[in-house]
């Protein structure tokens, strides 16, 4: 199969996602793979589970982005007392007509960052990931369609445990992405405190795409080959997670509760899609495999306690994955 009809499609639409890129540089420094990541969720609709300490900036790259596409951008602060209606929306009566009017919540958004998710109920959690899966939401009987772009973007603070509501592990398989964050530099955290504390206002955003450019550059992504070696290498990856002896890894007996599903593999197939998008390639190669695995399995792989009693992380095991599945 030739890929050379669609190198000047992604060649044209790659550039709307450097153009991007350069817009948050101005505002952002550093978390070029945070970014980057985002991009991936934009190019492929898929949700994003954000963990990292505070302070590291999520919120500003996500509203820098929003900003940039020209699209709408919510920001939804959960706490322990909220309500689905407070999320999704709710009937309002008005008493001179006597009637109802809907009044919609903040998930009515393109961009929405769901901030500590884990401090919310599992109602309010429920209502958000239903809204996640289906692209819609119903209010007194009434069903809404959730208009694209539509990507959730939540953060989870992974050191504060009181006062706090895990996401099931159902649940948190709705997110496409895991990504952890991490801190800047020494010198990426020199030039924060130069920009961000030097009194001078922090520049505005340049509106660089539209709703409509991302969406035909989705419609390019899709279209990007994968050849049968290559799949059958991500196949071979998911699988490893729910039975390591069938691909003959060592060292991870007793090790894994339970494997990502199916549903990973998809997630992995389109993640790798979009990044090698982003590196204007029109085939997948299984470095794009490798390089989006960690963020698509690690909420997905439960380690059991042993694995936990001796120090082990599912990106550890991942790790382990990747380095032994033979790369075509």
């Amino acid at each position: 199969m030739s890929v050379n009809p669609i190198d000047d499609q992604i060649a044209s639409h790659s550039q709307l996602c450097t153009k991007l890129q350069e817009e948050v540089a101005r505002i952002l420094v550093g978390q070029e793979t945070m970014v980057n990541r985002i991009l991936v969720g934009l190019l492929t609709g898929g949700h994003i589970l954000l963990e990292g300490m505070p302070g590291l900036a999520k919120t500003l790259t996500v509203h820098s982005l929003a900003n940039a596409i020209h699209t709408g951008f919510s920001r939804i602060q959960f706490t322990p007392d909220m309500l689905p209606a407070d999320v999704i929306g709710t009937e309002v009566f008005n008493p001179k007509d006597a009637t109802y009017s809907v009044k919609k919540g903040p998930i009515f958004s393109n961009l929405i960052l769901a901030d500590e998710i884990n401090r919310a109920p599992a109602k309010v959690q429920a209502a958000l990931l239903e809204a996640m899966q289906e692209r819609q939401a119903t209010i007194g009987g009434q069903t809404f369609k959730l208009e694209e772009p539509f990507l959730v973007l939540a953060t989870q603070n992974p050191i504060e445990q009181e006062g706090t509501y895990p996401l099931p592990e159902a649940q948190v398989d709705r997110f496409m992405m895991k990504v952890l964050i991490g801190y800047p530099s020494r010198d990426e955290e020199r030039r924060v405190v130069e920009r961000m504390a030097s009194g001078k206002p922090i520049p505005e955003v340049n509106k660089v795409a539209s709703p409509e450019d991302l969406l035909a550059a989705r419609s390019v992504v899709e279209k990007i080959w994968v050849d049968d070696k290559v799949r059958d290498y991500l196949v071979d990856v998911v699988r490893a997670t729910r039975s390591p002896a069938e691909l003959r890894i060592t060292g991870l007996d007793g090790m894994i509760e339970t494997g990502a599903s199916p549903r990973a593999s998809i997630a992995l197939m389109k993640a790798a899609k979009a990044h090698a998008f982003l590196q204007t390639r029109a085939y997948v190669t299984p470095h794009d495999v490798k390089t989006m695995a960690p963020d698509i399995l690690r909420h997905r792989i439960i380690l059991t306690y042993e694995a936990e009693a001796e120090g082990k992380s599912a990106d550890q095991i991942i790790s382990r994955i990747l380095d032994n599945v033979p790369v075509p």
